[in-house]
């Protein structure tokens, strides 16, 4: 094993610039495709890798604003006037989130679905003063963050409403209550991952969430969505990780966490954990957060194939001796990998490969590594050094700029994903695997199929799938056929309709199936109760 020191995030990464309004991230960070995966693309879909041309943001037309001018004059009072937009670029950019569907919509010539308005709220007054505002005029509130959401958790959605506003809540940016002592500190919905690590970092702290979104995606959504980030083996998902939520609602605040835990009634935190704005706006939280890591620890491993894999993850989880971070990539997704970099830690990876990462104090990373170590051999694995595991956190961030490429070559790339049990892992993968084979091959397109593990529990884990594919004339169609396939044998096959991407519109009409009838009645009384006039992120989570 090879230690070094915990990585820091600099300066750069704490600016919040805007994402591309047709792709992930921005411009600079963009790459093109490798030789190697060019000639991949060739021999498996024919295809020659010539990209297409994309348009401007000045180029796009967009469906005109439907704000009245009263509702204008009022919002301007309320938030002040260089924090109300109807630039056609800034309402551009607040179009949706980043699928794969989304991207390629806005790869059609046809006019733009935006809000009709971008507000910037300063705090949770003004938050609250819109909804109630909206929620009395018949407007309805889409609240953006990151503008990261994969399955339509942010699309501008009128429903029955005439007007649509996007609640950007960047503003929100305040680091607070940092208490050492008991491991918490308050952070504004609006920051960012880097923002939110950079100050506590001035504290000596460390939030430890680092989802693929990290860059971009922010403290509210986070909580929002249920994230979950790469280190969720070590530290947690986010929803672990919060303690207190403040939410505003159309009828007031809600600031609900006293103590580290409590048995007055069900926790109503969880309530909005999840809620996806459809519920309530969550302005901040307080969050669990540890001390920066004195070191870190790198070792990849290989497996002879997926299943003798996932045993050997779950043996180390349930044996108490996860590392920070656990995932184990399928033959097809280690294969791409070594498409993609011909040097992996100076030699070849054979079968399934798997990464693990360790945090902490010197004493306790060296520990917990030789106890996994033990486990991992003992259950099949080779050890391959810590080349490939650095390799691995040096793109961790880079997959959907390789998704952008490969949308621009007329190859189409989405992902989704599911969780079981241990038990239920293999028969959970075959279904889904031959459910989006299926739905491709029947659509003249044979695809590519692969998964991950990501995050672990001591009673299952979840799997992350990637498809691949080359489009058709309409890539929209061919990819909802194959997703809803997808979803179907989810469903049947006892795994969850989403892990970590949370609901949106996408997975709504599989929530009766994930919840049931009753669960429904009971989130729509909730609703009704709090967002009486039905405003808040019309058509997401609830059918």
């Amino acid at each position: 094993m090879v230690d070094v020191t915990q990585e820091t995030f600099g300066a750069s990464m704490t600016q919040r610039q805007p994402m591309v309004w047709d792709a992930w991230g921005t411009a600079d960070a963009a790459a093109p495709l490798s030789e190697q995966v060019r000639t991949l693309l060739a021999q498996v879909f024919g295809i020659s890798g010539e990209s297409a041309l994309r348009r401007t943001e000045t180029e796009v037309a967009l469906v005109p604003s439907a704000l009245t001018d009263l509702d204008h004059r009022w919002l301007t009072e309320a938030v002040g006037a260089e924090h109300v937009s109807t630039d056609d670029i800034d309402r551009l950019r607040h179009a949706g989130g980043k699928s794969t569907p989304d991207l390629l919509r806005r790869r059609d010539d046809a006019p733009q679905n935006a809000p009709d308005v971008i507000i910037r709220p300063a705090d949770h007054t003004q938050v609250l003063a819109v909804l109630a505002y909206a929620s009395a005029n018949g407007i309805a509130v889409v609240p953006f963050g990151g503008g990261t959401s994969v399955v339509g958790g942010v699309d501008p959605v009128r429903g029955q409403f005439a007007t649509v506003l996007a609640l950007d809540l960047s503003r929100l940016t305040s680091v607070s209550d940092v208490d050492p002592v008991s491991g918490t500190a308050t952070l504004g919905a609006g920051l960012t991952g880097p923002q939110a690590e950079q100050l506590l970092g001035e504290h000596g702290l460390s939030l430890g969430h680092f989802p693929q979104s990290f860059e971009f995606a922010t403290i509210g959504g986070f909580a929002a969505t249920r994230s979950s980030g790469q280190a969720s083996a070590g530290y947690g998902r986010f929803d672990d990780m919060v303690t207190r939520v403040v939410v505003a609602t159309p009828q007031g605040t809600l600031d609900l966490g006293r103590a580290p835990a409590s048995a007055a009634g069900p926790d109503l935190r969880e309530l909005f954990v999840g809620s996806e704005g459809a519920l309530g706006v969550i302005t901040s939280v307080t969050v669990r957060v540890h001390q920066v890591p004195e070191t870190t620890a790198y070792e990849a491993w290989s497996f002879p194939d997926f299943q003798t894999g996932a045993d050997a993850l779950r043996a180390v989880v349930q044996a108490g001796a996860a590392p920070t971070v656990l995932r184990l990539s399928d033959e097809a997704e280690t294969g791409l990998n070594l498409a993609r970099s011909a040097d992996v830690g100076g030699a070849p990876v054979q079968g399934c490969l798997a990464i693990t990462t360790f945090e902490g104090s010197a004493a306790h990373v060296a520990a917990r590594s030789a106890e996994a170590f033990e486990l991992l051999s003992a259950a099949g694995g080779t050890a391959l050094g810590a080349a490939p595991a650095q390799q691995w956190e040096h793109g961790r961030f880079g997959a959907p700029y390789l998704r952008d490429a490969l949308l621009d070559v007329g190859v189409l790339c989405e992902t989704l994903e599911t969780a079981t049990s241990w038990r239920n892992l293999a028969n959970l993968k075959v279904k889904v695997t031959g459910a989006l084979m299926d739905s491709l091959n029947s659509q003249g397109t044979p695809g590519v199929v692969m998964c991950h593990i990501s995050h672990t529990y001591p009673t299952g884990a979840s799997l992350y799938f990637t498809v691949v594919a080359k489009q058709l004339a309409d890539p929209i169609t061919q990819w909802r056929a194959a997703k809803s396939a997808a979803s179907d044998a989810i469903v049947v096959a006892g795994g969850t309709i989403t892990h970590h991407h949370a609901v949106g519109a996408d997975h709504r009409a599989w929530m009766g199936a994930e919840v049931g009838d009753l669960g429904l009645r009971v989130l729509a009384a909730v609703k009704r109760e709090l967002d009486p006039a039905g405003i808040l992120n019309p058509g997401k989570l609830l059918p």
